[in-house]
């Protein structure tokens, strides 16, 4: 294979890797513009959607695409029962109190996988086979389809929800100004639930388009978590085409470092981009120079 060939395959690699980050990453930045905090559980609800997938087709036998769709409606469930549960039960929380709520949570989370699944790691088959596409000598896995795809119809779902729809409007208003809000008859306690229900159910379809090319594994949620943070810190802050553009770069960078240098440096990739991003421009590359203040909850 010559070297264009092989950059070729890295850098399809790295978009495919990019995309699974910037789906993790609109999931922190739609519950950041509605509540500033930052959910470290999310992550989590990625590999949930991916066990849960595994545990519908390859347990009890429920063809393939369905079994994403209930391991989907789960995972929202699970993210809407966190919220009433841990947030909205609280008064007048600080942030940090929230942020380590959530900390909390990505443990509980994990602890009940691995109590449930064990400590395997579990596979799905591809929703289209596994032949591979060439192109221009390199090979695309036909669920990649599925996972670019999927990345375009959640931005273009998302875009539209918050640019034409009531609801969206209404949570973008409590992102500006949650007091202004209750004033005119948002109820921005439901405001926040729907705000994890969307970044829970994101999180569900991830780690179900991903696992036939990725193992799920009950400890997996934590590394992509912290991608998917280094992503959407990248990306700025509640900034959803940020978080795209950021996913992609990060996907790129991780899989040209693997192929170049060491597969051993990859994991490094995203914390140190992470690092050097809050050093030198806090609020993002794609987002504002200065980071603002914390929201209030």
């Amino acid at each position: 294979m010559n070297i264009g060939v092989q950059l070729l395959q890295y850098t399809l690699s790295g978009i495919t890797i990019g995309s699974i980050y910037a789906m993790v990453a609109i999931g922190f930045n739609i519950i950041y513009n509605s509540t500033g905090i930052i959910n470290l559980a999310q992550g989590d609800f990625v590999m949930l959607g991916g066990m849960a997938a595994v545990y519908f087709h390859n347990s009890l036998h429920i063809p393939l695409l369905l079994s994403g769709f209930f391991a989907i409606t789960i995972v929202t469930c699970i993210g809407i029962l966190f919220e009433r549960v841990a947030i909205s039960s609280l008064k007048n929380p600080s942030i940090i109190t929230l942020i380590i709520i959530t900390i909390a949570a990505s443990i509980l989370f994990k602890g009940g996988a691995m109590f449930i699944w064990g400590k395997d790691a579990y596979v799905l088959p591809s929703f289209s086979g596994d032949k591979p596409i060439m192109f221009f000598g390199a090979t695309i896995l036909p669920q990649t389809i599925w996972i670019l795809g999927f990345l375009g119809l959640i931005v273009a779902a998302l875009m539209a929800f918050f640019r034409f729809s009531i609801v969206g409007k209404a949570m973008k208003a409590c992102s500006y100004n949650k007091r202004a809000a209750s004033i005119v008859g948002i109820n921005v306690n439901k405001m926040v639930m729907i705000s994890f229900a969307l970044s829970a159910c994101i999180g569900g379809i991830a780690g179900v388009i991903v696992t036939p090319i990725a193992l799920a594994h009950y400890d997996r949620g934590s590394l992509l978590g912290l991608k998917g943070f280094g992503t959407a810190v990248m990306g700025g802050l509640g900034n959803m085409g940020g978080a795209v553009a950021a996913g992609l770069i990060i996907g790129l960078l991780e899989s040209y470092s693997a192929g170049l240098l060491s597969s051993g440096y990859k994991d490094a990739v995203a914390l140190v981009i992470l690092l050097m991003v809050l050093y030198f421009r806090p609020g993002g590359i794609f987002g504002k120079k200065e980071i603002e203040s914390l929201k209030t909850y």
